[in-house]
């Protein structure tokens, strides 16, 4: 059930359950729209949109800093939670399991709310196969779930690695460099743009280390590791308050949140595996 930006959780004696009747559904609102998600082995699963409940841009910085510090509230003692998808990762209020099934309906009913007119000739348009395409009745044009495919990526020179920080950061968090890949572009050129355009540093061979599926809205991030061709930093300041390299030491203690007054993104994020990964030898 999503309703806006939030998940609904029920709590019960043996944590938080995900799954309710359409029945249950019912009570909570009225469904804007259903998509079909699977089956769990016992019967269907479906996500479902609540009417009157618009999607928003996501947590602000101070949101962002109680989350990633585990200071965001613990749901009350009432049976139905409402809460966003960070706060229930970042708290293990579900399994992985059960959360890749939030994911995936977040995404989806994301694209829904924000594609109920065609693109084409503006015309309302109405849901086909199972949840999974809108069709315009006017122009006959179909249209389905996007997905934002993001390069996320590691600089490396060396025994060093280059992070940076975003304004919307909590302090003294570092991540991976990251955007969004362009038309046109391969993975690798969009790698070393953004690298450039970010820090201005310049990269050569650009190696595929892994990928997350990342709901916040749509995207896919790709995550890469890219070698140095020079280690001189200019910072492009619409972009990121800080960039600096951090040794392979400094990488490990941050990821283990022993460096003191800096720390990495938490183990949801594929930016700590790459950052791990790394710092542990895992890959060159």
């Amino acid at each position: 059930m999503i309703a806006g930006d939030n998940i609904i959780l029920e709590r019960d004696s043996e944590g938080y359950r995900s799954l309710f009747t359409f029945g249950e559904a019912g009570r909570m609102g009225v469904a804007r729209e259903t998509a079909f998600l699977g089956h769990d082995g016992v019967g269907g699963v479906f996500a479902v949109l609540l009417e009157d409940a618009p999607q928003d841009f996501g947590p602000t910085r101070e949101q962002l800093q109680r989350i990633y510090k585990n200071e965001a509230p613990l749901p009350g003692k009432t049976a139905e939670v409402r809460t966003d998808l960070r706060s229930i990762l970042m708290q293990g209020m579900v399994s992985e399991k059960v959360a890749g099934r939030l994911a995936q309906a977040k995404s989806l009913m994301y694209w829904h709310s924000r594609h109920r007119f065609c693109s084409n000739c503006g015309v309302e348009t109405t849901t086909a196969a199972a949840g999974w395409k809108r069709v315009c009745a006017a122009c006959k044009s179909e249209h389905f779930p996007r997905t934002d495919p993001v390069v996320i990526m590691l600089a490396v020179s060396g025994d060093k690695c280059l992070l940076g920080r975003q304004p919307r950061f909590p302090k003294g968090m570092f991540s991976a460099l990251a955007g969004f890949v362009e038309g046109g572009e391969t993975l690798e050129d969009a790698v070393r743009r953004e690298i450039k355009e970010e820090a201005g540093i310049s990269c050569g061979k650009v190696t595929y280390m892994a990928s997350q599926p990342w709901p916040f809205p749509c995207s896919l991030m790709i995550g890469c590791l890219a070698e140095a061709e020079d280690e001189k930093i200019t910072i492009d300041v619409t972009e990121l308050d800080d960039a600096r390299w951090f040794s392979r030491a400094e990488a490990l203690a941050l990821v283990d949140g022993k460096l003191d007054g800096f720390f990495c993104p938490p183990k949801m994020a594929i930016a700590h595996h790459l950052i791990a990964a790394w710092a542990r030898g895992e890959v060159a």
